[in-house]
């Protein structure tokens, strides 16, 4: 069903990350000045050029002048309030037009393919988010965005993008991962080896991605600009500054900022040198399949202790939404099935009958599932109810009929422990497949630059 978390836009976007904690917004966005003639009047043929000028033409589309500087102008704004030192102009303006033209690949297959988030499920995700930040309603979330100077209408498109992506790569990679038993017991032997197993890490990284099937210039230039990254943080540079301006890595804007990870979530490749690091000190250049790596550890700690967790066992009955079968219709279907359940009706009858989850030969089964195995929408109803009652809840997949069995507070045993490393393991395979999957979207577009034309 859906073992892998979907976190649902944790405006990871440029576009709205910085002022409060954890909501952020951007100053408002001003139109680029009009062009001025030598007699301060404006220019009204200059003043078209620079607003219709395109900076890039990806497939059938374009990237406008006035696009890349409304994103240059917000995502400044981010930096400078999260008090990274800006990056040289003409190397944060060639990142950003990357960063919008793999966006734009990004939306043009998730529309040729079928994906699509319609208005329903968009405010579901926005009203969870104005929740996540203290906002009773989606109304004085709205309220407080304007105020910032975001354009709703905008914040919405964006949001919908990052869902879009997020289904994109739950489908084009993480539904095809394959984790082999032996690969678990693998990972586990070198984790009983390893000193830093039961350490955490606090990570910042650059990377430079290598283009699929690169000749040997190709990756000679890669390695050279990693280089070039690594030289300027050997002359004291803010790593922050320099992933903004080198990395190609998604948080980049974040400054490469991975958050805390522990030892056993991260690739040997950068666990061996990790090992060798002191706190604020970074690596030389690595490389990977995906490119070349730096990693700074920023902090390091020693690892919980055995945790005890709360398990809910749980089943439930999927109807599932789609161009044919509406939000309406499939919520319908699923009351109805309610109604005969709580009329006396079997679930595990009612589930074989109808869901359309793999789970339902299992009489809609799900086995016992630990926190974040699932995705939020359905967690969160899951986790108010009781055992023996019965709930909805609706998310990516259409609408659940979900039913507490059981509950149970429990060591992390060695099925968890398996299971966690398959989680691991999976979170770095994801990465890189996803970085391959990028490059493979750009060797097939047509990319034509045009910003040297309109500097």
């Amino acid at each position: 069903m859906m073992m892998h978390k979907i976190t649902v836009p944790a405006l990871a976007c440029a576009t709205f990350m910085a002022l409060h904690a954890p909501y952020v917004a951007s100053a408002p966005v001003s139109q680029p000045a009009p062009v001025m003639s030598k007699t301060n009047k404006i220019d009204p043929q200059k003043q078209v050029a620079v607003i219709d000028s395109v900076v890039a033409v990806v497939n059938d589309d374009v990237i406008t002048r006035q696009e890349l500087n409304e994103r240059l102008r917000v995502v400044i704004g981010q930096l400078q309030k999260q008090g990274t030192p800006l990056p040289a102009p003409e190397v944060l303006e060639r990142q950003i037009l990357e960063r919008m033209i793999t966006d734009m690949l990004q939306a043009q297959f998730a529309k040729e393919t079928g994906i699509r988030v319609d208005d329903t499920q968009l405010d579901l995700a926005i009203t969870r988010i104005a929740q996540q930040n203290g906002f009773p309603s989606l109304a004085e979330f709205r309220t407080r965005l304007e105020a910032d100077g975001v354009d709703f209408k905008k914040f919405r498109e964006e949001i919908r993008s990052e869902i879009i992506s997020t289904r994109l790569r739950e489908r084009e990679v993480e539904s095809k991962l394959i984790i082999s038993d032996t690969e678990v017991d693998s990972y586990l032997a070198n984790k009983a080896k390893m000193g830093g197993a039961k350490e955490e890490f606090h990570l910042a990284h650059i990377l430079v991605v290598v283009p699929e099937r690169a000749s040997a210039a190709d990756i000679q230039v890669a390695y050279n600009r990693a280089e070039q990254a690594l030289g300027q943080l050997k002359s004291g540079a803010d790593f922050a500054q320099v992933a903004a301006g080198y990395s190609d890595a998604r948080d980049a804007l974040k400054g490469g900022d991975l958050g805390w990870r522990p030892g056993d979530r991260i690739p040997p490749l950068f666990m061996n040198e990790l090992q060798n690091l002191q706190p604020g000190q970074n690596t030389a250049v690595l490389r990977s399949t995906s490119g070349f790596h730096i990693l700074k550890l920023v902090e390091k700690r020693s690892g919980s202790a055995q945790v005890v967790i709360t398990q809910t066992h749980a089943r439930h009955i999927l109807i599932k939404t789609s161009e044919i079968f509406s939000e309406s219709e499939a919520k319908n279907r699923l009351m109805e099935i309610k109604a005969r359940i709580e009329a006396g009706a079997d679930f595990a009858e009612q589930a074989r009958r109808f869901s359309q989850d793999g789970s339902a030969q299992q009489g809609g089964d799900l086995d016992w599932l630990s926190p974040g195995q699932t995705v939020v929408e359905f967690e969160e109803v899951m986790n108010r109810l009781q055992p023996g009652m019965i709930g909805t809840a609706q998310t990516q997949f259409g609408w659940h009929l979900i039913q507490v069995i059981e509950r149970r507070n429990t060591d992390v045993s060695e099925q968890q422990e398996r299971q966690q490393a398959r989680m691991a393991i999976g979170t770095f395979k994801s990465d890189e497949q996803y970085q391959d999957w990028l490059r493979q979207l750009r060797d097939r577009a047509f990319i034509e630059y045009r910003l040297e034309e309109n500097q």
